[in-house]
């Protein structure tokens, strides 16, 4: 893996750049980072603040972005497959339609996430914060919902509201 620093990182995008996989970005400030359609697979981004960064569209395919602040970040038809979310802290993220299969989302934060179409096929939310998400449309499984700590307020992949 090679480390790069995150003012680095910004500069090579802006320049065209989009190939950052395996990169070791861990505990970078990328606080509303523009990174649309980004190839940031197998990075290390654990602890990393990527606070409103958009991502829409990134490929994040099996990176470690587990205790990152993701809140309000724009992860929208982003290639999550695979990737460790553990304790992230997903809240008011929008991952409409991004395919989060197979991911850790162990005790993370998706308080009003918008997962709305979001491909949820094997992911563990063991613990998993999910008050006021949405989860319309979704392919989550009732086994993977009962692991969830909280489901208040969030609306279910059948498009229900659960009070």
């Amino acid at each position: 893996s090679r480390t790069i620093d995150a003012t680095d990182l910004l500069k090579r995008y802006d320049a065209g750049e989009r190939d950052f996989e395996g990169a070791d970005l861990s505990s970078a400030d990328l606080r509303g980072a523009r990174l649309v359609a980004a190839k940031l697979r197998e990075a290390y981004l654990a602890l990393a603040n990527l606070r409103g960064a958009n991502l829409h569209e990134a490929d994040l395919e099996i990176a470690i972005l587990s205790w990152a602040d993701l809140s309000g970040a724009n992860l929208e038809d982003a290639d999550l497959n695979g990737v460790d979310l553990s304790k992230a802290d997903l809240s008011k993220a929008n991952l409409r339609g991004a395919d989060v299969g197979g991911a850790n989302l162990r005790g993370a934060n998706l308080k009003a996430a918008d997962l709305d179409s979001a491909a949820l096929d094997g992911a563990d939310l063991s613990g998993a914060n999910l008050n006021g998400a949405n989860l319309n449309g979704t392919n989550l499984d009732p086994e993977q919902l009962i692991q969830a700590v909280s489901l208040n307020g969030a609306t279910l992949p059948d498009g229900t509201k659960n009070e």
